[in-house]
């Protein structure tokens, strides 16, 4: 049967989920992984070995491909510029990419599209560190523009302390408030070419070590009005960007007398850990709307099949294989979702995630918490 094909470059959980999708589409899905025994290439049959940043292994997959694209932003914005110029569909393209790549491209655009920020600036030296924070007061957050992800590339510096990255009046450092926000929020859009758009409802997300612990889908105790302030924000850099594909914008929210505040953190440009939860609890998963958008297809339907779903991410286990406790997990939780990801365990390391849908959030997170506790073999305190 004729089968349209869709390149990945990666080799991560991302990639891996969206062969799922792909295959229910029957999309043949190619891959660029780092390894043949990453989380990808145990999944789909057709993947190569190559590095992101290696522009012979990515033309030689945009050749076989409809259209190429990403699991992560590592991937050098002239490289697909030149495959762009040679004909070859990349979604998102590089000119929407780099805002995903470059934290300070991202701000500065941000700015001109009027899209609510936290107080930024650019630092070379340490006396730009000096003046920002005694501009908007400690401590300030130093990020690294690019390559930063999972808490990495980020520090909160106070005054007198110093700044944990180099730094270089050719490579500058972005510096932003401290914002004193009261809960994280992420919504999740997806665009085709032509500029169809669906958004997601709005999720909570709660964040340990700078690592995305746990999502509540849809945020607790959210205002209607703060939703769809929320909602319009992300269609705002969605069209603004002219991303394609899934677009993901996390959010602080901060309460004040006036009213609730919403500034924008980070963008991801490619399905999102905040999305996962989308499987098990949306009518269209984020991997199979991402597939639909960079193919130009009518993007599918996102209402959420039950009134909440959480989804808890599995870090690090004491178990040398976790599957080895699904029989404990499936007799106590037979309703929890399990994905594992199939990598090596480490401390630490994002190695599966588990969803849970139905009426009451108090109690699916408690379930969640249960089912992380069982795949990591970690015993009730």
């Amino acid at each position: 049967m004729p089968q349209r094909t869709v390149a990945v470059v990666g080799g991560g959980q991302l990639a891996r989920m969206m062969q799922q999708a792909a295959v229910g589409l029957q999309v043949r899905l190619i891959a660029l992984v780092e390894s043949p025994e990453s989380a990808t290439a145990q999944v789909v049959p057709d993947s190569r070995v190559g590095r992101a940043d290696d522009a012979e292994a990515l033309a030689a997959l945009a050749h076989e491909a409809d259209v190429l694209t990403f699991e992560h932003e590592h991937v050098p914005n002239a490289t697909l510029a030149a495959l762009r110029a040679e004909g070859h569909p990349v979604e998102p393209g590089p000119e929407a990419l780099v805002h995903a790549q470059d934290k300070v491209v991202m701000r500065e655009r941000l700015a001109e599209l009027g899209v609510p920020c936290p107080r930024w600036a650019v630092a070379r030296s340490a006396e730009d560190v000096t003046r920002f924070g005694e501009a908007v007061g400690w401590p300030v957050v130093v990020k690294t523009p690019r390559g930063g992800y999972d808490g990495k590339g980020v520090a909160v510096v106070d005054r007198d302390e110093t700044v944990p990255f180099p730094l270089d009046a050719e490579q500058p450092l972005l510096l932003e408030e401290h914002v004193p926000f009261t809960r994280e929020l992420a919504v999740l859009v997806a665009r085709r070419p032509g500029g169809e758009l669906r958004t997601w409802p709005v999720v909570e997300t709660i964040q340990r070590g700078g690592v995305c612990a746990e999502v509540v889908s849809p945020a607790p105790g959210l205002s209607p009005t703060t939703m769809r302030q929320a909602e319009g924000v992300g269609r705002l850099v969605a069209e603004g960007l002219g991303v394609t594909g899934v677009l993901a914008v996390e959010m602080f929210l901060v309460e004040t007398p006036g009213g609730d505040r919403l500034l924008v953190n980070e963008l991801a440009m490619r399905p999102h850990n905040s999305g996962h939860v989308t499987i098990d609890a949306h009518t269209t998963s984020q991997f199979e709307q991402h597939l639909r958008a960079v193919l130009d297809l009518p993007l599918g339907d996102t209402t959420q099949r039950e009134p909440w779903a959480v989804m808890a991410n599995l870090l690090g286990s004491e178990l040398e294989e976790p599957s080895d406790a699904y029989p404990t997990l499936m007799t106590e939780l037979p309703h929890a979702k399990v994905h594992l990801y199939g990598k090596e365990v480490r401390p630490g390391r994002k190695l599966g995630h588990v969803t849970i849908v139905g009426d009451d959030v108090d109690t699916l997170r408690v379930q969640a918490a249960r089912a992380i506790e069982i795949l990591s073999g970690r015993r009730r305190a």
